[in-house]
């Protein structure tokens, strides 16, 4: 009989185990990688502005209105400073949109935009008279806004 050469003798033995133990831990990873991106991407909705939207425009302004009419503190000063012709800018806005949009709003945002106008208007008449000194306006100060 013949020797075996040394290298007719080693057997290479592949242990089956540690390829899916490699391919499970690449499993892990990828879900996790997943996992850590889709909440990302819920994070990343919360910290931008809602969807544009006809809503969200008429209640911006109706917010710049009622800062401009002292009812809501400046959110860059943080003081609550009334000026009226301003405030008188942003409803007299409201009211072109309202006109402007006359056929094409849903009932909810028709209804959004009336109660919106009919509470600044009634801002600025208290605000008005507050300035004035708490009597009833004159002709002379500034008008409620239409």
């Amino acid at each position: 009989m013949m020797a075996e050469s040394p290298s007719e003798n080693k057997k290479i033995v592949v242990d089956e185990d540690w390829k899916k133990q490699v391919e499970a831990e690449k499993e892990a990873f990828r879900r996790m990688y997943q996992e850590k991106k889709g909440e990302e991407k819920s994070e990343n909705k919360r910290t931008f502005p809602p969807p544009a939207s006809f809503s969200f425009l008429v209640t911006t302004l109706a917010n710049q209105a009622m800062v401009s009419l002292g009812l809501l503190p400046n959110p860059l000063t943080h003081k609550t400073e009334p000026r009226l012709d301003e405030a008188q800018h942003f409803i007299d806005t409201l009211q072109i949109l309202y006109d402007k949009t006359e056929g094409n709003r849903t009932p909810e945002e028709t209804t959004l935009l009336e109660d919106l106008l009919h509470q600044l208007r009634l801002g600025y008449l208290t605000v008005q008279e507050k300035m004035s000194g708490g009597g009833p306006p004159t002709e002379q100060e500034h008008s409620i806004p239409t």
